[in-house]
């Protein structure tokens, strides 16, 4: 059984990876044996992430909304380095402003960082997966892949976009060994929702709104990233899987 669940000899690239969801994802995926290759825009932020991370780590830097780079980076670590075995499309931003009201510029940044950057990678990485014929592509959604709230409805559209790319990913990849799903996070404490923890009148909305009654844990993401990248989940293909205590199961 420890087989089933262990990513030793395996190694993954997430991206958005030198703090946050990305950081305690790398971080659980190492701790069950995968070599970890961290990814930003930010090389000092990477190499203070790598250090606190430790053990048989990389950094990779590049911009994630830029396809050429991209492409450029991925190939060239996969000619140096080797094989890039799991993909975790976890870079994405947040801008809260009232629709009526929100910026054009900003609507765009939402749709390169957060769903352009997953058609980037995941393409650039694809393509060594399917000569390969194996591959495991998770895509973090969120909560508002099926919700939405006031001020957020360009994140909301982005993530829902992400939920059917990753479908696209299974119905096209999925004849080539490769496994493409997602992992919809609940509302959890981290640098994006900042503003909101420090909020006590939304967490304590939030509190009330979620059955588990409290924010979530980055920790408690790294069990469904885990099953997603390993052996576990090998007939499992083009799922959203939410991770939210429940806000998504109950009015």
């Amino acid at each position: 059984m420890s087989d089933l669940f262990s990513l030793s000899g395996r190694r993954a690239l997430i991206t958005g990876s030198s703090q946050g969801i990305g950081f305690a994802l790398a971080k659980g995926l190492a701790e069950v044996g995968a070599e970890i290759v961290l990814n930003g825009r930010d090389e000092g932020k990477l190499a203070t992430a790598a250090e606190a991370l430790g053990g048989n780590v990389h950094t990779l830097a590049f911009d994630a909304t830029d396809h050429d780079a991209v492409r450029a980076a991925v190939d060239g670590f996969e000619a140096d380095k080797g094989a890039i075995d799991i993909l975790i499309n976890n870079a994405g931003m947040q801008h809260r402003t009232e629709l009526e009201n929100f910026p054009a510029d900003a609507f765009e940044r939402l749709l390169q960082t957060n769903i352009a950057s997953v058609f980037h990678v995941g393409q650039a990485v694809a393509r060594h997966m399917i000569g390969r014929g194996a591959g495991k592509i998770i895509n973090i959604a969120s909560v508002q892949t099926a919700l939405a709230r006031p001020g957020i409805a360009p994140y909301t559209a982005t993530k829902g976009a992400v939920a059917n790319l990753t479908k696209g990913m299974a119905t096209d990849w999925a004849k080539h060994g490769l496994q493409c799903n997602a992992i919809a996070p609940g509302y959890f404490d981290t640098p994006l929702n900042a503003a909101l923890v420090a909020d006590s009148e939304f967490s304590a909305w939030l509190e009330k709104r979620t059955p588990a009654g409290r924010w979530g844990k980055v920790e408690e993401l790294v069990g469904a990233a885990v099953f997603l990248s390993s052996p576990a989940s090998s007939f499992v293909n083009g799922h959203t899987l939410f991770v939210d205590g429940g806000i998504t199961a109950s009015l």
